[in-house]
């Protein structure tokens, strides 16, 4: 008599764009709980696991802005390799506090900080190596550089919120948020 098979777990990446990584923070504040997630799901590039890219995954969660030319390479990457990709809060959904920016000349916020505010050294200019990678004009929320499957709201959604999202996934039904585990505060 053969014993029963265990499916294959889903295999998960995770990262920060532009943002404060609060949300990542909210996903650790599952705490126990990352134990039995861990039992269902493999993580591949993810802050826990510091695998710097993204191979094939079943989800990929994106939490943060795209505000430079890095962010757009990590996010595109993220959506070749991943069946699902979720916008996970603010920065995210709508460009958070990094879009705060999107109204003023990026050059002068530039100018303003690098060469021109009180207390730098004589000389300081804005910064311009090719280590560094482009500043957009503007921060965009993910969905206007990819496609996006799901979008988990709240700055930062809380820690149940993303649990309930991700076992309702996991399991193959439709992830509900339902009242109470939605914040905007």
């Amino acid at each position: 008599m053969n014993a029963p098979q265990t499916p294959p777990k889903l295999k998960v990446a995770t990262c920060s764009l532009a943002g404060c990584f609060g949300c990542h923070m909210s996903f650790l504040d599952i705490d126990e709980r990352l134990l039995t997630l861990l039992e269902l799901v493999e993580f591949d590039r993810s802050p826990i696991t510091d695998i710097k890219h993204c191979g094939p995954c079943d989800i990929g969660i994106i939490e943060g802005g795209v505000c430079n030319a890095e962010n757009v390479h990590v996010l595109r990457e993220f959506r070749a390799n991943c069946r699902i990709l979720i916008a996970l809060g603010a920065c995210a959904i709508n460009g958070g506090l990094p879009a705060q920016r999107n109204h003023l000349d990026l050059r002068n916020i530039l100018e303003a900080i690098y060469a021109t505010d009180t207390g730098l050294a004589s000389g300081t200019q804005v910064p311009n190596d090719p280590e560094l990678p482009l500043t957009l004009n503007q921060v965009h929320p993910i969905h206007e550089v990819v496609k996006i499957d799901y979008f988990i709201p709240g700055c930062p959604p809380s820690g149940d919120a993303i649990w309930k999202f991700l076992t309702d996934l996991v399991a193959g039904q439709t992830p509900h948020l339902g009242h109470g585990l939605i914040h905007y505060d």
